[in-house]
């Protein structure tokens, strides 16, 4: 019966809903924000990142740290996470484990004094980023399927120090990025002859772009200081091929076309504070606030694309600005280590759906630095990602209307080593 329903549709109806339905998914953090780019900061939950400028990584939250720096000096780190994220349904063929894929992020950082007052630096991270990936005969296919979106940050700055009290720091960020998305037929691929498994539509894409970033240092002698950094929002114009492997969803006749994709990386904002409250002891905290009411909706167009009026594809998009609250402390336990260990709330940006399961999440983190010599040192970080149990409803073309709990934690492991020339 089910099949017999699903032939009598319409193919303007079927290309209506299914566009419909597609969307960017959700990563690590609200949003597709990643903030896995310093390992000293991953330790104490990245709290007061913008204000500390312990390790030559600090520079990609707040520039104006680097004035900190009295030599040269060079970080690289690799952080890894683990995700176990899952979507349950009505049945097996309903829901989707471990949806999020387990990946590798590096950065590298340099900040180089160039005298008591002036210092440069250059950083490569990330600051956005994500990796989703349903189960490829998950009835609700149209809903589904697997995105990915990454993007990689090469951000050169300078500080100034302006007085003993305050530095000032501004940098330019190249930002490349790439994008992905497939989507298939689940539960209606016995209308149109096709396996479950088999793709509707796909599309990748990528762009080069530049954005800005700006902060202070405010500091009330050696022991308190605090920090302020803006981030620049930068919209990304990804160009790629969009595959249309249905009769005629988007393009008339099915085939694949050049389509392009406008997706916006938000504005961030950074307040931090740092204070040695012991010779040993120091306590930081951070609030972080990403604008993401500019995030709409998530489209590819092109001219070919005629089934729609040039829409490949859409999925209009319900997010709020957010913010993430952390707290975290460092104590020396001896002249060669450090321990560290922080809290942190990342608040929800957007609706929970099986495309964009976005939920809370509550950091517990915990790390340390290893001081070898006068040269080296070494950071470890670890941390658990906590993420709130989140129930929705979702209507599929195929599958009707079924209720659905997203749920599941984060384990992120780095490693960054630090040398001082």
């Amino acid at each position: 019966m089910a099949v017999r329903n699903a032939k009598r549709l319409t193919l303007s109806s079927t290309a209506v809903l299914i566009l419909s339905a597609l969307s960017v998914n959700q990563s690590h953090a609200a949003g597709y924000q990643i903030a896995f780019d310093s390992v000293a900061g991953l330790g104490r939950a990245h709290a007061g990142e913008a204000a500390i400028g312990d390790s030559a990584a600090a520079m990609g939250r707040n520039p104006a740290v680097m004035t900190l720096f009295e030599r040269a000096e060079f970080s690289g780190s690799l952080i890894y996470f683990d995700a176990e994220i899952n979507v349950s349904g009505s049945s097996d063929a309903q829901s989707s484990s471990d949806i999020i894929p387990s990946q590798f992020a590096p950065a590298s950082y340099y900040v180089h004094p160039i005298n008591e007052q002036l210092a440069a630096g250059f950083g490569i991270y990330a600051n956005y980023g994500l990796g989703t990936d349903l189960k490829d005969d998950f009835l609700a296919g149209e809903l589904g399927g697997d995105t990915e979106l990454f993007t990689v940050n090469l951000n050169p700055a300078l500080a100034y120090n302006i007085s003993p009290m305050l530095s000032l720091g501004a940098g330019i960020s190249l930002v490349y990025a790439t994008g992905e998305v497939n989507r298939h037929y689940g539960g209606g691929a016995g209308a149109f002859g096709k396996q479950a498994s088999d793709k509707i539509l796909s599309w990748d894409g990528d762009d080069w772009t530049f954005g800005w970033n700006v902060g202070a240092l405010l500091e009330l002698g050696q022991r308190n200081r605090f920090g302020l950094s803006y981030r620049s929002g930068v919209d990304l114009k990804l160009e790629g091929t969009f595959t249309d492997f249905s009769p005629g969803v988007a393009i008339p006749g099915g085939g694949s076309t050049t389509a392009v994709s406008n997706v916006p990386l938000p504005a961030m904002a950074e307040f931090s504070g740092f204070h040695q409250v012991s010779e040993k002891l120091s306590i930081h905290y951070s609030a972080l606030w990403t604008q993401w009411s500019e995030y709409k909706e998530f489209s590819a167009s092109s001219r070919d694309c005629t089934t729609n009026g040039g829409i490949c594809f859409l999925k209009p998009e319900k997010y709020d600005d957010s913010w993430r609250w952390a707290i975290g402390a460092t104590y020396q336990l001896d002249p060669t280590l450090k321990l560290r260990a922080g809290f942190a709330l990342d608040e929800k940006a957007g609706a929970t759906t099986l495309s964009i399961p976005d939920q809370e999440a509550y950091w517990y983190a915990a790390g340390m630095n290893y001081q070898l010599d006068s040269n080296w040192s070494f950071d470890l970080g670890f941390a658990y990602m906590d993420r709130s149990d989140e129930s929705f409803t979702e209507t599929s073309l195929f599958t009707s209307t079924h209720d659905y709990t997203a749920k599941g934690y984060l384990l992120i492991v780095g490693l960054q080593a630090n040398y001082r020339f």
